[in-house]
């Protein structure tokens, strides 16, 4: 079979599409002119490797013939990884909202030559049905409207480019009026899901930012409702079907409103969002089993995400063997020669499993012998119920689940996306810092240096990043989400460490992302000043599935303005919050990250500085890490050489004599030295 243009891309991604009888293009110059020259519109098609309905696609029509000929007749075809270039996704899923309504992946563009897109769909399907026709007719009709009907088409085109013009340009700065917090914490009241835990309906996505907003609230303000909506939701998705029981680690989303059905597509961003909320429900509650969870995220990162360079890698993807959650999934009769008999009674009791299976397909609602495992009871009701002592329950929960694991490893692997994401990566680097602090555990802190100087010595080059390595091959310029994620992974690895380089990291990132991507109107466009001219230049602000990159350069700005003294970090923060005030008020809830940075910044959030040997503070460190105060910002030097330069300086002016110390900052300006932990203690306990 003969290989398309996509043969000597790096992309995972492309790479699957390499042998389609489709002549696919990667996105470049030579697509362009080629579409150009033959005066035809182009077919882009954007997905990413762990995307199930991507390789549904693919089988269907991507790997058919006669779909391969009605394309590569009337269109010139391009194929691009959505993780590789997020800034053509981000353009065209606007493209694709503003012509439908929704958008989704598989996603797939008509577009003239000059990359101006007049159609737009998600998944298509190979056959037509009521209502919907397949992909031959489809591509028929709109190349039939090219040939004959072209002002028609172009007057499609303007409106639009005109739509997208007005969408990225939509925003005015204003001041926000004071009351988001509040009006985004009763938003997420209203639209939790009490029954089944989460948000909204279905399909339902775990947004563990929406999660660590209410955990920050309840800290702030002491609402209980705003914790128990928090904790409930966290126990749920660990039970349910979303948690990987034998292997662990978190699936994509719910298809279900229950938790039960997931899409069993892995990524590193979820797993770096959600260990970073089950750690800190646990720094709110001292409950083990948020602890536990977290951990067990951690065990599959490392086990299935880890590079032998201490990188991480992107995803695995939800099929094996053609199906999706093949390599998830169980059959009755495959327990029975795995497990034991009293493990087998156990592990179907916990998990309601069934001789005809538990796991419906999500076309067809109907069961077909296989069962997921979405836990329904608790260990103390099943010991009950299995006659068994709480502990000899856990001890045989254990044992099966174990075993299910040594028969699991036999079976053909999912695909794994072994490309390295520096924006990924500074995420997952901030995930393992933070559990360290919380955790107390040394061995989760170098984990996150490893990778921390490991993507600075790969994907930094004189203050600027790269969005990409591929089997060491690094390319394209990075995103604001390289930097914003990156800058908080660092700032992570230097609340853990004290260790002053990695600030100086995010202080030497931050000028970057000021300089290069920074709006007149306040916050920062997708990409820099120097990047590939697009259509429309975007600033995303909307928190989806992960913050945005505004969001978080908001929150490391407000940070960063505590830890330095500098008041330039605070004044771009407050650019920010005014320059996304309209679509804040319009829906708080899908701006929640956005929002907590917001509140951090309203609180006139404080530096706790604590000096001297590790020996002599410890009492100082015991109070303050008992202080769950989201807007204290805690460091530890045992001296003061590698203090912020406006910090060091003010600390330094009012040191009156050796000995351990604290300070408490603020705006650069720091108080008198505090030598009684139990008064520093009252002190930041009355912030």
């Amino acid at each position: 079979m003969s290989l398309n243009h996509l043969k000597d891309e790096k992309s995972l991604y492309l790479r699957q599409h390499a042998n389609n009888p489709v002549d696919w293009y990667p996105w470049g110059t030579e697509a362009f002119e080629k579409a150009s020259g033959e005066d035809k519109p182009i077919f882009l098609s954007i997905g990413y490797s762990a995307c199930h309905w991507c390789h549904v696609m693919a089988r269907e029509s991507f790997q058919d013939e006669k779909v391969a000929d009605a394309l590569n007749r009337s269109f010139v075809c391009i194929k691009v990884d959505r993780e590789e270039r997020p800034d053509i996704d981000s353009i065209y899923m606007t493209a694709c909202q503003l012509l439908t309504g929704r958008g989704g992946w598989p996603l797939s563009i008509v577009m003239t030559p000059d990359r101006k897109p007049f159609f737009a769909a998600s998944y298509i399907p190979r056959k037509g049905m009521p209502g919907a026709l397949g992909i031959i007719e489809l591509m028929t009709q709109l190349a039939n409207a090219w040939k004959q009907d072209r002002s028609t088409v172009l007057r499609t085109v303007q409106a639009v480019d005109q739509a997208l013009i007005q969408f990225a340009d939509r925003l005015e700065p204003q001041k926000l009026k004071g009351g988001e917090v509040d009006i985004a914490y009763q938003s997420l009241l209203i639209s939790f899901d009490e029954m089944n835990t989460g948000f909204e309906n279905y399909p339902k996505f775990p947004t563990p930012h929406r999660l660590m907003f209410l955990i920050d609230h309840y800290s702030r303000t002491n609402e209980q409702r705003s914790l128990e909506i928090a904790l409930r939701t966290l126990t749920r998705m660990h039970e349910s079907g979303l948690f990987d029981h034998v292997g662990f680690g978190f699936f994509r989303y719910s298809t279900d409103a229950r938790w039960h059905l997931p899409h069993f597509e892995k990524t590193l961003y979820d797993q770096a969002m959600m260990a970073m909320s089950y750690a800190m429900a646990f720094r709110a509650t001292g409950d083990m089993k948020f602890k536990e969870t977290a951990e067990s995220v951690f065990a599959y990162v490392e086990r299935s995400l880890t590079s032998p360079q201490g990188l991480f890698y992107s995803a695995e993807s939800a099929d094996s063997e053609g199906m999706e959650g093949k390599f998830y999934l169980w059959r009755m009769e495959e327990l029975m020669q795995v497990l034991d008999p009293v493990e087998l009674g156990v592990t179907k009791k916990l998990f309601d499993l069934r001789n005809e299976g538990n796991f419906k397909d999500e076309a067809t609602q109907m069961t077909n012998g296989l069962n997921l495992l979405d836990r329904v009871i608790t260990t103390d009701k099943l010991a009950k119920v299995m006659n068994l002592d709480d502990a000899e329950a856990r001890r045989v929960v254990r044992s099966s689940l174990s075993k299910m694991f040594d028969s699991r490893e036999k079976r053909v692997h999912p695909d794994k996306d072994d490309k390295v994401l520096t924006d990924w990566n500074g995420m997952m680097i901030a995930a393992f810092a933070q559990a360290a602090k919380v955790f107390g555990e040394p061995r989760y802190l170098a984990t996150a240096r490893r990778a921390a100087d490991g993507i600075w010595l790969k994907m930094q080059h004189e203050g600027h990043l790269y969005h990409r390595s591929v089997g060491g091959a690094v390319a394209i310029d990075g995103f604001l989400d390289d930097y914003a994620d990156l800058i908080w992974g660092s700032l992570e690895v230097y609340r853990a460490s004290n260790d002053g380089a990695h600030l100086e990291r995010a202080v030497e990132l931050s000028e970057t992302v000021l300089k290069h991507f920074s709006d007149d109107k306040g916050g920062f466009f997708q990409t820099e000043d120097s990047a590939e001219e697009m259509i429309v230049r975007l600033k995303e602000d909307y928190d989806g599935a992960i913050p945005s990159g505004n969001s978080v350069m908001a929150m490391n700005l407000v940070a960063l303005g505590i830890l330095t003294g500098e008041k330039k970090y605070p004044e771009a923060a407050e650019r920010t919050f005014e320059a996304f005030a309209i679509d804040l008020a319009k829906n708080p809830s899908a701006y929640v990250h956005l929002i907590s940075a917001y509140a951090k910044a309203r609180r006139k959030g404080r530096l706790l500085a604590i000096i001297g040997k590790e020996d002599e503070t410890s009492e100082f460190s015991s109070i303050s890490d008992k202080n769950n105060n989201p807007d204290l910002e805690v460091i530890r030097y045992d001296s003061l050489q590698r203090l912020p330069e406006m910090i060091g300086a003010s600390i330094r002016s009012r040191i009156d004599g050796p000995g351990p110390m604290a300070f408490l900052c603020s705006a650069g300006v720091c108080s008198e030295p505090l030598r009684d932990p139990n008064e520093m203690g009252r002190l930041i306990s009355s912030l």
